[in-house]
């Protein structure tokens, strides 16, 4: 008999509003995931007063734990202070670093994880992998897709302007990935999930195209979608491949050589337009520089403070972040010498717009 169906993992509550955190005990007993509210609330140093603050009327049997996160060893560390307690789920409660490091920790004992973003800076806030750096070097980490997925406005309008917009970036980087992804499968015969492109490619035309900023709400609901969907794109498939492909490979390259240049959706929108260059489709360059520049993001290595020099040197290093992926750069394998005369005409393109 044919398979008629297939069954994918989704989180059992989206909920995109102002007022969220201070809701969330209502929230997570009509999602079922806790009715009583005795969950573990992990919360970076930053948010930590004022989340408590908000969260004691409505989760009063809440345990409160504050992590510096983004590394290996910060998730192992509270994953061994989440063993000694009974919890019914973990809520991370922040930006990336924090979600993923409340992720990969409710991972290592089972526990349900909701994640309450507070930044709209990158896919993470819904996707089954926790990006934490281990012995210097960022690694990706299988983890459990969140069973919630909340993003409060108020937080998102409350902080870093700079780091909300880092999102955009990795928003529509999905349309190279994607490029990259029906380019394997062209050369190499790689299966594309009709089902994850689709959902990575939504978001992405939607904020490509949208007017409206970061001081827009229907601008950021849109936005966190978009996230949230390209998040879910990934869980579809089973791997990062419709929201990750040269330009994340850039990205990569560019965070092992040249540490703390700029954020994760910064050069990830920046890697995206270069290989849209490099693939020489006209339309969505403009497209892509033309949003880039209209949300005041990186459009070329000297934005981000690289100079040419280290931009092929990044370039020559990204196949090797992702050795088993197939994209434009691995397709082009430019010699340093092509990718600096590239470059250059690369900057030409993108002064002219």
């Amino acid at each position: 008999m044919p398979l008629l169906a297939r069954s994918v993992q989704t989180p059992l509550h989206i909920e995109v509003r102002r007022g969220a955190v201070a809701d969330l005990g209502k929230i997570l007993a009509d999602g079922r995931i806790s009715s009583g509210g005795e969950v573990a609330v992990v919360v970076g140093p930053g948010l930590g007063e004022r989340v408590v603050e908000l969260l004691r009327p409505s989760l009063q049997s809440a345990e409160v734990f504050v992590t510096t996160g983004g590394s290996l060893d910060a998730a192992l560390e509270l994953s061994g202070k989440l063993r000694s307690g009974h919890y019914d789920a973990v809520v991370g409660i922040g930006g990336g670093k924090t979600v993923d490091t409340a992720k990969y920790a409710a991972s290592r004992w089972g526990l349900p994880m909701v994640t309450v973003a507070t930044s709209l800076a990158n896919d993470g806030i819904a996707s089954p992998v926790a990006s934490l750096i281990n012995d210097g070097i960022k690694g990706s980490y299988g983890v459990h897709i969140p069973f919630g997925v909340i993003v409060d406005l108020d937080f998102v309008e409350n902080g870093p302007e700079r780091v909300n917009r880092a999102g955009i970036g990795d928003v529509i980087s999905n349309i190279s990935a994607l490029a990259d992804w029906e380019l394997a499968r062209e050369v190499r015969g790689e299966p594309v999930d009709g089902l994850a492109a689709s959902l990575a490619r939504m978001g992405a035309e939607a904020v490509l195209t949208m007017p409206g900023d970061m001081s827009d709400d229907a601008f950021v609901t849109v936005l966190a979608e978009a996230l949230i969907s390209s998040g879910l794109a990934m869980a579809v498939c089973g791997s990062s491949r419709p929201s990750s492909g040269g330009c994340h490979e850039i990205m990569h390259a560019i965070d092992s050589l040249f540490p703390r240049t700029a954020s994760h959706g910064e050069l990830a929108g920046l890697g995206a337009l270069f290989c849209t260059f490099l693939r020489e489709d006209e339309r969505r360059f403009v497209q892509m520089a033309e949003c880039l520049q209209r949300h005041q993001l990186p459009r070329t290595p000297s934005d981000v403070g690289l100079d040419a020099d280290q931009f092929v040197q990044a370039i020559d290093f990204a196949p090797r972040t992702r050795p088993d992926r197939y994209t434009i750069l691995e397709h082009l394998a430019m010699t340093p010498e092509e990718t600096r005369r590239k470059l250059a005409e690369y900057d030409d393109a993108v002064a002219a717009l």
